[in-house]
C-alpha cells in the first residue's frame, strides 16, 4: 500500500486517528422549545415559519425591473458556475470517447433490431 502514509507514532500508536475527520456533526442541534417533545422526536433545526417568509416576500414587489431580475440571474449563473469543478483536457477526452462509442453501439443494436423485425414481417407475411 504505498498511497497510504505510515502514521503511527515510536510507541506503534496511530496518531493520525485523532486528527482524521470521523464523519459526524461536530455540533448538536438545538431543540425548538426547552421542554422535551411529547413524540419523543429527535432535535430539530429552528427554521423560520411560513408566515415569516410570507411576510419577507410580502415587502418585494413581484413587478420589479425586469432588467435587474435578468441581470440578478445571470450573476447567480456565474457564480454557481465559478464553483462547478471541470474536467480537465485527459478526463475530457475520455467522457466524450465513451459518450461516443456508447452511441455508435446503441445506433448499430437499435439498427440490427429494426431490420431482424423487418425480415421477420417479411417472411411471417411474404
Amino acid at each position: 500500500m504505498s498511497d497510504e502514509r505510515d502514521t503511527r507514532g515510536e510507541d506503534g500508536e496511530d496518531t493520525a486517528a485523532a486528527t482524521r475527520p470521523s464523519g459526524k456533526r461536530s455540533a448538536r442541534r438545538v431543540r425548538t422549545s426547552d421542554a422535551p417533545a411529547d413524540n419523543g422526536s429527535v432535535a430539530t433545526l429552528d427554521r423560520p415559519s411560513a408566515s415569516r417568509k410570507a411576510d419577507k416576500t410580502a415587502g418585494k414587489a413581484k413587478t420589479s425591473n425586469p432588467f435587474k431580475r435578468l441581470l440578478k440571474f445571470l450573476r447567480e449563473v456565474i457564480a454557481e458556475l465559478r464553483k462547478v469543478i471541470w474536467p480537465n483536457r485527459k478526463q475530457m477526452v475520455t467522457y466524450t470517447t465513451v459518450v461516443l462509442v456508447f452511441v455508435v453501439f446503441m445506433v448499430a443494436f437499435i439498427a440490427g433490431i429494426d431490420v431482424a423485425f423487418v425480415k421477420g414481417v417479411d417472411w411471417l407475411f411474404g
